[in-house]
Formats: structure tokens, C-alpha cells, sequence
């Protein structure tokens, strides 16, 4: 069994910072509400007495963190129904629906991805990621729907990944987005971080972040959105949403980078994995995948073209 960590910090600048804004910075796998409940559980002490979440830090402040062992998560198949376009004995191709979860996490254990593939692959995927995320090549944020591969052997994983890596993949993706975006075609070079202030969030940040490069292509533009393609080049956590927020042209229903009209009836992220192009892990042929739109991406696109 894993032991609890004791983790010290001791506070160099001027502070005046909330403790539980303190430790979700400094602590990259902890959220702020996370540390809010380090604290009332009397986890945390400022040189050798109990905090609290509001108390501000100052210079020469030692604080102290009791970190319990990371929560050991165990994955069981789940009847769950899958859209599968493609498969073989290397290769899953799924087409993901809205609010499906790739993995397990703590606070979310049951109904992913995961969960589905294991109750319809049973023992053949990949092991390389482990068990939390046996075959997982790449991921898909919760609200974005389309198109993933999934690795049922290690060696076909260990192809897919190399492919990512050097680009031969290719994703494609097709957004609505805020606002008319004067440029046919553009490039965004911008690279991308965990947020300053915002851990749950990642930002353009120069000079701290990896590098991040987006290709976008106008399809159609509206009176007060505009319909994209978007090609990955690198494959950063939420980086289209991110590149399209940082060239203000959030993603429509985007509850992180987004922003809320009076009345739009957006509740989801218009945001669709639709062209998935690779070559396969064992005959070498080059594959390319289509997903359609889902009906809401589909009807947002009918009302804002009548409408705008």
C-alpha cells in the first residue's frame, strides 16, 4: 500500500494569495477544490498550526501538506453501447458520442470509454498505458464527439503513437465558432500551458508552454459564427479550443474558453473529431475515416445559417 507524502513549501515572494489558490499552483495535480478539502480536513499547516482556505501567504511562510496516497482505481467492463466504424484484430475506430469520458478518474469511475472497450475487446488491448487506459492512443475531451483510434495490441499502439508523434496521422475537425473570421485559411502557432490562475484550464503562454500549431480553413461563414476545419499539427490538451479562444473565435458552447449569448440554446461543445487519416499498424495501408456531424452541431449549423 502507498504511503501519504509530506510535501513543504515555503513562500519566497510577497504572498498575499489565498492558501488553496497557493497549492493548486504549486501542486500540479491538485485542483483548488481539492485543496480546499486538504485544508478542512486539517491536511495543511502554516508553520506547525491548522489553515484555513482563506488565510493569505506571506514571505518566510512555511507551509506543509499531508498529500494522501494517490486513490488506486480499478476498470470493470461495462455494457455500454459503441459506436464502432471500424475494427480488426490491430485496430478499433470509434466514433465517440457527447459526455462519454475516455477513462476512469477519481470522481468518475464508471460509463467511460474504457469501461465500453473492455466489455467489448476483453483482453485485446494494448497494455502500454496500463489499466486505467488499456489501447488509449489519444484522447477526446469529454463534450467533443467523432472519431479515435484505439490500439488492441502493443505493438500496433507503439506504430499509432510514432505516427502521432512525427505527424503522419492526421485529425481533422470541424467547429462552429464566435464571431466571422475574415482569413480563408490561417495558422496558429502558439504554444500552450496549465493556466496561471486556473488550473483546470490551459492558455497560450509564451515562453512557458510546448509548442502547439493548429491549421484552419473557413467552410462557411455566418452573420455571427463561422463554420471551421481545423487540422491538428501537435496535439496539446484542449489546444483547438484554447488556439480559437486565443484568436477570439471561441468554440460555440465551449464551457471553459467559450462565452455565453442571451438565448443561443447552446448547450454543448461544438466541437466534432470528423476526419481521422492513418496508416495501418500491420499492412501499411493508408486509412482515412469519416464521422458525420451529430444531429446538434447540425441543427446549430441550419438556425445560425437562417438567422445568424
Amino acid at each position: 500500500m502507498k504511503k501519504n507524502k509530506e510535501l513543504t513549501f515555503r513562500v519566497e515572494d510577497d504572498g498575499g494569495e489565498r492558501l488553496d489558490v497557493f497549492l493548486a499552483g504549486i501542486i500540479p495535480e491538485i485542483s483548488r477544490n481539492y485543496a480546499q478539502k486538504l485544508i478542512k480536513e486539517n491536511r495543511v499547516l502554516i508553520d506547525g498550526k491548522a489553515a484555513k482556505s482563506k488565510t493569505k501567504t506571506c514571505r518566510d511562510m512555511t507551509i506543509t501538506v499531508d498529500m494522501p496516497a494517490p486513490e488506486q482505481l480499478s476498470v470493470s467492463p461495462q455494457e455500454i453501447p459503441l459506436d464502432i466504424v471500424y475494427e480488426d484484430s490491430d485496430i478499433i475506430i470509434i466514433n465517440k458520442s457527447r459526455d462519454m469520458v475516455i477513462h476512469p478518474a477519481p470522481g468518475n469511475r464508471d460509463d467511460t470509454l474504457v469501461n465500453a472497450l473492455l466489455y467489448h475487446c476483453g483482453d485485446s488491448l494494448s497494455d502500454i498505458n496500463g489499466i486505467i487506459r488499456p489501447g488509449i492512443v489519444h484522447r477526446l475531451d469529454k463534450d467533443t464527439t467523432g472519431l479515435l483510434v484505439v490500439a488492441k495490441n502493443n505493438e500496433a499502439h507503439r506504430v499509432l503513437s510514432k505516427q502521432l508523434s512525427n505527424h503522419s496521422m492526421q485529425r481533422v475537425y470541424e467547429a462552429i465558432v464566435h464571431g466571422v473570421i475574415s482569413e480563408d485559411k490561417g495558422i496558429i502557432d502558439a504554444p500552450i500551458g496549465r493556466h496561471p490562475a486556473n488550473r483546470k484550464k490551459m492558455a497560450v503562454v509564451p515562453g512557458k508552454g510546448k509548442r502547439a500549431i493548429t491549421h484552419f480553413e473557413v467552410l462557411f461563414r455566418m452573420k455571427s459564427a463561422t463554420h471551421v476545419l481545423c487540422r491538428l499539427e501537435t496535439g496539446r490538451t484542449h489546444q483547438i479550443r484554447v488556439h480559437m479562444a486565443y484568436i477570439r473565435h471561441p468554440v460555440y458552447g465551449d464551457p471553459l474558453y467559450g462565452k455565453k449569448l442571451a438565448n443561443d440554446n447552446v448547450n454543448a461543445q461544438m466541437l466534432h473529431s470528423r476526419y481521422l487519416i492513418l496508416i495501418h499498424p500491420s499492412s501499411g495501408e493508408r486509412m482515412k475515416f469519416e464521422a458525420p456531424l451529430p444531429d446538434d452541431f447540425t441543427q446549430l449549423l441550419v438556425r445560425l445559417k437562417d438567422h445568424g
